[in-house]
């Protein structure tokens, strides 16, 4: 029978290593995790025939991707960023694993095996691999960028060093929760909207292209005066089926300077501006900045990371330029010695109850607390904005498409009407 060197770790972390005669490479990991060891590495003994065992025989199953070329296998094994639902579910499910008693290593690997959308098995195994050979969950995690941002590893390590990790990674997967929460409102508030505008805009292509030329033959020969109303439609028309390419070409041009200018950094920062001062829109953009650095914040300092560091972080997570600005100012301020709530008011953009609570929340000590009143305020705000927008928006949407689809209806039937009458008053001469 084939033989297998192996080296592994005990629970206690000691390094051992041993021969097994089994039937190929999966047998053996079997038999490591039922010794109750962690398998570090696996290798077939020489000249033990292992090797011609453990390749695929000529009816077994291989890996596709393995005939690949490494460059293309690297980008097809690539993890991408993964959601905040998803980001929520693998943290409670770690935590739930860690608060049953499971020692890490084991609950890493028991993730390998649970159903975790949007977050690879690869990402666990990395992780059992890392912790393994001694390393911490912050600093196995900080060697996968793309699937744990700075707060979360920042979290985790703050976690470790007051020996409450599960508490924290509980805290982690409620405030990922909540954020997904209200990605999933501002995208409800938008379907609708989209819906009718995509309907509306393809009804009224299908006519011009379609229904109006039909129309139009029907009048040509016909020494027909054509109503005002179906003029203009027919000159439209005809201006889209000359210029169509100038249109195209204007629309493209002016994509292209826009982007242009939204690479910039001051482009970056007047579009930034804009939106916290746009009508309708701002109120909405403005509550959801609040209540996610309210939140972000509130939980860095909840889980004892340093004021500094938890400013940097929230500064990292905001996309607003205007915001993060105020920010870094802030920072710069605290580490001369003064409180967050005094440079927040000096920068105009924060509104005052925030100042006015933070500045209570630093005066009682609980600087925490009062940012997650202020979070769930922002929140609950948040809610009745979103569906007050959503009730204004979805009228206006189908007030203008009724006014579009309603004129060229008139246009099409008035010009009917017109020839109606004409071959009516034509009979009646004879």
């Amino acid at each position: 029978m084939p033989q297998f060197s192996y080296k592994a770790r005990r629970r206690s972390g000691e390094v051992v290593e041993g021969l097994l005669e089994v039937p190929d490479r999966p047998a053996a990991l079997a038999q490591i995790e039922r010794l109750g060891l962690f398998a570090v590495a696996v290798d077939a003994a020489k000249g033990s025939g292992a090797a011609a065992s453990a390749a695929p025989s000529k009816g077994e199953k291989r890996d596709w991707k393995a005939s690949l070329p490494p460059t293309l296998r690297e980008y097809l094994g690539r993890q991408r960023k993964p959601k905040l639902q998803e980001l929520a579910t693998f943290t409670q499910q770690l935590s739930n694993l860690l608060k049953s008693g499971m020692a890490l290593t084991v609950a890493l690997n028991s993730m390998t095996h649970l159903e975790s959308k949007g977050i690879s098995a690869e990402v666990s195994k990395r992780l059992k691999q890392e912790v393994m050979e001694g390393r911490s969950l912050s600093d196995a995690m900080a060697k996968q960028p793309v699937i744990f941002s700075e707060l979360y590893i920042n979290m985790v390590r703050a976690g470790e060093s007051s020996g409450a990790l599960v508490e924290v990674l509980l805290r982690l997967a409620d405030h990922y929760e909540r954020f997904a929460q209200v990605q999933s409102r501002f995208t409800s508030a938008l379907v609708y909207p989209a819906f009718v505008a995509v309907v509306g805009v393809a009804i009224i292509v299908f006519f011009m292209t379609y229904m109006l030329p039909k129309f139009l033959s029907m009048f040509k020969g016909m020494n027909l005066q054509l109503p005002i109303m179906t003029q203009m439609l027919v000159s439209f028309s005809d201006t889209i089926a000359a210029y169509w390419w100038l249109i195209l070409l204007v629309i493209i041009t002016a994509g292209v300077l826009f982007k242009r200018f939204q690479s910039t950094e001051e482009g970056k920062r007047k579009i930034d501006r804009w939106k916290l001062n746009a009508p309708v829109f701002g109120k909405v953009i403005k509550l959801n900045i609040f209540g996610q650095f309210a939140r972000t914040l509130g939980t860095l300092l909840q889980n004892g990371v340093p004021v500094l560091a938890a400013l940097k972080i929230t500064e990292q997570t905001m996309s607003n330029r205007m915001v993060k600005e105020a920010i870094a100012q802030t920072r710069e301020a605290v580490t001369d010695g003064k409180t967050i709530a005094q440079p927040l008011a000096r920068s105009k953009i924060f509104p005052q109850l925030m100042i006015d609570l933070l500045k209570i929340g630093e005066d009682t000590g609980d600087v925490p607390g009062a940012l997650k009143n202020l979070a769930d305020t922002y929140e609950n705000e948040l809610s009745i904005a979103l569906r007050v927008l959503t009730n204004m928006i979805e009228p206006v949407m189908i007030i203008m498409m009724s006014i579009g689809v309603g004129f060229l209806l008139l246009s099409v039937l008035s010009a009917m009407f017109s020839m109606t009458a004409n071959i009516g008053g034509s009979i009646s001469g004879r």
